[in-house]
């Protein structure tokens, strides 16, 4: 292969391929738990200042600082105060979380302590889809192996002023909704109610879980919290780029020869991920790419070389979000693509507000009419003007999700739109050409 080893960085991958990676033997054996051990020396304010100086960002989607939102929480008052894992990996093509914390669901628990230390919080929250049930069983034996060796529950340890530390770890299982991978809608599934996004402010680190301060991270995020505490800030930043620091977890999928997860610096180009995956299919040409899942506006071979950081591919018009790249290439109708993710979206959307609940729907009966060819001709302008009225006047980023992909197709394929007004997308594209196994090749 052409690809540059050295652009690799395993570091929350590392163990992935050990016999038995999920045990705590097994990592402890690989220096696990010793980030935690150090945590505790330093004052709860030093471990956030350290996870600020290391440039750590949400690995979720929006990429905020890390350690910044950890410092938003108000002063303790002398009530509880709690850590939410957002767990409830949902958007269309991200598949990071769910083998992380089945091949090392340590590095999670072990993040969830630092953080619940370093915020003054003695009761996390794993926020897990239910569906996967066999992560389920893996998460709560390794919360019961911890408990069992000392590392969480009742006087695990004492900070460095003495004062004990006690943690409560707990797993939850949702029901599986898209929109509960939204904080807020977490937030109200897992104290019993619907999941519907609240309204802000007042935001999680005011009044969050149980109206209590709440830190909402991704899994990602936590994992890769000990590390840095372990290693420093000098060995997480010398990974990365000045503003995009670190490691990070890149799913490759689609129409690539090995597709698979790729732990490396932010800052990779899509050029190197693809080079990894074994190049295009078949010798096909790359026709469009998402860098972060469904939701961000699609990219094409034009946007190859753009360093996979938040502030490049922000200024090539997408976003990085979960690094979740799904490959398409020249067999792909767009057009279909497009209208399956609408699908999708519609689907998912809780209803809770006006320009979703009714966009979505009236987008995905466009779409559908110019994926069987029977469009209109003001079914393309119709859909940018509703796509409009929906994205940053929805409720929540849902609205924004179902618009983008829609927005962007248009603007880089904009002529397979209007051939949508004349021929089926399954006579311009054939099912069985697309395919990735040849049982999904029948209409």
């Amino acid at each position: 292969m052409s690809y540059r080893v050295d652009r690799l960085a395993p570091v929350l991958s590392d163990l992935w391929d050990v016999d038995r990676s999920w045990t705590l033997d097994v990592y402890r054996d690989h220096g696990g738990y010793q980030g935690l051990e150090r945590a505790l020396t330093m004052a709860p304010e030093d471990v956030v200042a350290e996870v600020k100086a290391s440039g750590l960002r949400g690995r979720g989607g929006a990429g905020f600082p890390t350690g910044l939102k950890w410092s938003f929480l108000p002063a303790p008052d002398g009530g509880p105060r709690y850590l939410v894992v957002n767990a409830d990996e949902s958007e269309p093509g991200t598949c990071k979380d769910i083998p992380l914390m089945l091949a090392n669901p340590h590095s999670l628990i072990e993040g969830v302590a630092i953080t619940s230390y370093a915020i003054g919080g003695h009761h996390a929250f794993i926020y897990l889809r239910g569906e996967t049930v066999h992560v389920y069983r893996r998460l709560l034996k390794a919360v019961r192996e911890a408990r069992e060796a000392g590392l969480i529950g009742r006087g695990v340890g004492r900070t460095a002023d003495g004062t004990p530390f006690d943690l409560e770890v707990t797993v939850h299982a949702g029901a599986g909704a898209y929109i509960c991978g939204e904080e807020t809608a977490l937030l109200d599934s897992l104290e019993g109610l619907r999941g519907q996004p609240r309204l802000k402010p007042p935001f999680p680190a005011v009044a969050g879980l149980y109206a209590r301060p709440t830190v909402v991270n991704n899994v990602e995020s936590i994992a890769s919290v000990p590390g840095i505490i372990r290693n420093g800030v000098d060995w997480f930043t010398a990974m990365g780029t000045e503003k995009s620091a670190g490691h990070g977890l890149f799913s490759v999928s689609g129409h690539v020869r090995n597709p698979g997860q790729f732990e490396a610096p932010l800052g990779i180009t899509m050029r190197e991920l693809i080079d990894m995956a074994g190049g295009m299919r078949d010798g096909r040409r790359l026709k469009f790419w998402t860098p972060g899942g469904s939701s961000t506006p699609i990219l094409t071979d034009a946007e190859l070389d753009v360093p996979l950081d938040y502030e490049s591919v922000g200024a090539a018009g997408s976003m990085l979000a979960t690094r979740a790249l799904m490959v398409f290439d020249d067999t792909t109708s767009v057009v279909r693509v497009i209208a399956r993710w609408t699908d999708f979206y519609q689907h998912e959307s809780c209803g809770k507000c006006t320009p979703c609940r009714e966009g979505t729907f009236w987008m995905k009966q466009v779409m559908h009419r110019l994926e069987a060819g029977q469009g209109k001709q003001s079914d393309i302008d119709l859909l940018l003007d509703v796509s409009a009225n929906i994205a940053g006047r929805s409720f929540c980023a849902l609205g924004d999700a179902a618009a983008t992909p829609i927005q962007s197709g248009i603007k880089h394929f904009r002529d397979e739109f209007e051939a949508g007004t004349r021929t089926p997308a399954w006579e311009l594209f054939p099912y069985e050409a697309s395919a990735v196994f040849s049982e999904a090749g029948v209409r």
